[in-house]
């Protein structure tokens, strides 16, 4: 098995090398744009199931809305469409036709569209153009709808999963009576992203607020949720969004109050990408390969027989069927690598650079004393284990390891958390450490600004359990109320 470029050594080639060799997707013919392989989907899919179910848990239902927007739409909300207009990818034409040289084909000149369609970046004008028809009285109200679906960016500096011209998601939008329930939808799915990071995915995250200058374009107030990757550079990996009325207002989408005036219409959205297998990855990956917490792993048990004839094989089968049956009884799977083609060590080598957590081996010793050897992925210790009660261990094994691996990680990232109260400091921890760094800041976009030009780290969110404290601004040394966290980020 190829050998991967250590993290210490290269971290960014460490993570691209990781992706195609674990199997994960590769760039495809169209430039910028991704190739999600089987393994790597799988991963998204199990994020998908979870993240779908827990969506529908408070009340959310599913619809779907068109890929392409009318440019005339974009241009409703001005801080909108300022937001996406340099990353627009934009629809023209609407045929082709045989070129006149006979090589190949051309855009038919004739068939210019009358108003050019963007491809969606995001579906808010789109949606709002269509609840203006949804929405009439109090009645109608909530709207509580989610899309699954793909969004392009036209990003020119591209990294698998990290950064695509076009990737996949989920995008709530929801529609609400008064600013209070509208507020409160966008502090609830805040919390959604940060239990299923957290519990699934067993990153740590720090809940916060982002500052003005890095808020979603059109919204009056962006919740996210920051990550930690080992490299010291935090990765955004969920944002909810308080729109205020600024939607209804640009889509004219009234309601009649019960006392029956005329209301616009209160809004949020939130979203979460496939750069979510991006910060997996970087979150807990080790230079042997993926480390993935059994709760997101498409395959959390693998069994390995080792044998040399086929009636060791089938010996072995027996008792793995059985172990199989056990493990599925309890809602875990598991595969069994039973391939002759490849020799054992191949076996474990690949299943480590996919990040299976567990590995069980079994050949004819292991039979004869009624036991297994488990290797656990995430400290890469082994031991063995009776065949019998082997489903409830492995069952608790799985837990611990989902445990370990969030454990592992949190302390890694409290470890990058550094206060300062001096700029010196603060391009000190920086170039030297990296990570969160908590300062004072004026509240001004100026300084914002100027940090960002003068050292790339940017504002990461205003903490929401960040305490009242009275301070100086690192950059300006005016008067602070409480600290902020600044990282260079993905």
């Amino acid at each position: 098995m190829a050998t991967l470029t250590s993290r210490a050594e290269d971290y960014s080639k460490w993570y691209n090398e990781l992706v195609l060799k674990a199997d994960m997707a590769e760039n495809s013919g169209v430039r910028g744009c991704m190739v999600i392989k089987p393994y790597g989907y799988a991963i998204w899919e199990k994020m998908q199931k979870q993240l779908d179910q827990m969506f529908k848990d408070t009340g959310h239902e599913n619809a779907y809305f068109p890929l392409f927007i009318p440019k005339s739409y974009l241009s409703k909300e001005a801080d909108h469409v300022e937001g996406f207009a340099k990353e627009c990818a934009v629809v023209t034409h609407y045929r082709l036709k045989n070129s006149p040289d006979g090589n190949g084909v051309i855009v038919d000149p004739d068939a210019k569209l009358e108003e050019e369609l963007i491809v969606r970046p995001t579906s808010e004008t789109i949606i709002w153009n269509t609840y203006k028809n949804w929405v009439k009285s109090h009645r109608d109200l909530p709207i509580l709808v989610n899309q699954w679906a793909n969004v392009v960016r036209w990003e020119m500096r591209t990294r698998l999963f990290l950064r695509t011209a076009e990737f996949l998601w989920q995008e709530g939008h929801t529609a609400h009576a008064t600013q209070e329930e509208a507020v409160a939808e966008a502090e609830q799915m805040l919390r959604v992203y940060a239990e299923f990071v957290e519990n699934f995915m067993g990153v740590p995250v720090i809940k916060g607020l982002k500052s003005p200058a890095e808020r979603f374009a059109g919204a009056e107030e962006t919740y996210t949720i920051e990550a930690m990757m080992q490299d010291g550079k935090a990765l955004q990996a969920g944002t909810s969004h308080f729109l205020g009325q600024n939607f209804a207002k640009a889509f004219d989408v009234k309601y009649q109050s019960k006392e029956g005036k005329q209301e616009y219409v209160w809004a949020t959205s939130w979203g979460a990408s496939t750069r979510l297998i991006g910060a997996l990855i970087m979150a807990h990956s080790d230079d042997n390969g993926l480390v993935l917490p059994p709760n997101i792993a498409p395959i959390q048990v693998v069994i390995v027989p080792i044998h040399r004839t086929d009636e060791q094989l089938e010996a072995i089968s027996a008792v793995a069927t059985e172990l199989i049956n056990n493990l599925k009884g309890r809602g875990i799977s598991v595969k069994f690598d039973s391939r002759t083609e490849y020799k054992p060590g191949w076996k474990f080598n690949e299943y480590e650079l996919k990040g299976v957590p567990v590995r069980i081996a079994i050949g004819p010793k292991d039979l004869e004393n009624n036991q297994v050897e488990i290797a656990r992925r995430d400290t890469l210790e082994k031991h063995t284990h009776s065949v019998d009660g082997l489903d409830q261990h492995i069952q608790d094994l799985l837990t611990e390891i989902q445990q370990n691996i969030y454990n592992k990680a949190k302390a890694h990232r409290d470890s990058l958390i550094t206060e300062v109260d001096t700029y010196e400091d603060f391009k000190k921890v920086l170039s030297e450490k990296g990570g969160f760094i908590s300062a004072h800041w004026d509240g001004t976009v100026e300084v914002e600004e100027k940090i960002k030009a003068e050292t790339k780290a940017t504002i990461r969110c205003i903490p929401l359990d960040a305490k009242e404290e009275e301070g100086k601004c690192v950059y300006s040394g005016n008067p602070s109320k409480k600290r902020v966290l600044f990282a260079i980020a993905y």
